[in-house]
């Protein structure tokens, strides 16, 4: 017994020295970007890891990929877990927390931010750093000149916004786009793991072209819509920033209908041969 309460004693300081490091390093203000994006890092590697020891034991056509396959197999695992995350917490702030609503506060939106917020996007910083590094290191195999410029992009603004706290609100609605990153990269799974003629292929070709219209087409439109009605409060931040949050949306916004251009010539040539 007595061996039990100093077990449990000890394991309780150790908690209590944890939830001090948390507090008042961690999540410290002058910390949080710098954590966040080294741990978003850090999650890369670890999911990396995990979509190679999952799909070593249970996807038989994992083996018999080649190397670059197999590394762009597990780079699109980390893809799928960040879009996964990102987009759970972009749609948060966007439509369920109180932190930029034009009802519960008033003050300036384009200024609105906090820890929480703060520490997602260096998560996706991180998350961006990393897959650059490995589409530079793999160049052009994991992805050509659009996705450097979507990544550059993308980075450079949701760094802006994680340390500078200008613009979160329109870094959070552009990252809900992420939601189609799942069904892209189920794609290229299906069709790598030879199923192109595949029901599942089809359904993923549906979903994907209705993702798409709904979170890189018609949201870009609410965006901007949304920019439109606060005009006054974007002109409010450094220069910058405001070019950020009309230049780079915009940018995107072209890159998203050539895409979608691509996926919808893909889903009628897809139907076609099924009739």
């Amino acid at each position: 017994m007595a061996v039990s309460a100093q077990t449990a004693m000890a394991i309780k300081s150790y908690q209590n020295h944890a939830e001090v490091l948390v507090r008042n390093y961690l999540l410290a203000d002058p910390f949080i970007p710098y954590t966040s994006i080294f741990g978003g890092i850090f999650a890369c590697k670890v999911a990396y890891d995990l979509s190679q020891l999952i799909s070593t034991f249970y996807f038989k056509s994992y083996s018999g990929l080649t190397k670059i396959q197999r590394i762009e197999w597990n780079n699109r695992g980390i893809s799928t877990i960040h879009a996964i995350y990102i987009t759970a917490i972009s749609l948060y702030f966007v439509f369920w927390s109180d932190l930029f609503s034009d009802q519960r506060f008033a003050g300036i939106v384009t200024f609105r931010n906090s820890q929480l917020s703060t520490f997602g996007l260096g998560v996706t910083v991180g998350y961006f750093l990393a897959d650059l590094g490995m589409i530079f290191w793999l160049y052009p195999s994991l992805g050509g000149m659009e996705f450097v410029i979507h990544h550059t992009l993308s980075g450079i603004a949701v760094a802006y916004a994680m340390f500078t706290g200008e613009g979160q609100l329109y870094t959070f609605m552009i990252l809900i786009s992420e939601v189609t990153t799942p069904e892209v990269n189920l794609r290229w799974y299906l069709d790598t793991a030879g199923m192109k003629r595949s029901k599942a292929y089809l359904i993923n070709g549906v979903v994907m072209f209705f993702a798409w219209l709904i979170a890189r087409v018609l949201l870009f439109i609410y965006m901007f819509y949304h920019v439109y009605r606060h005009y006054d409060q974007v002109i409010q931040m450094h220069t910058f920033g405001s070019l950020l949050v009309f230049g780079v949306p915009s940018a995107l916004a072209i890159m998203n209908l050539m895409w979608f251009a691509k996926i919808l010539k893909g889903l009628k040539k897809t139907l076609a041969k099924r009739q």
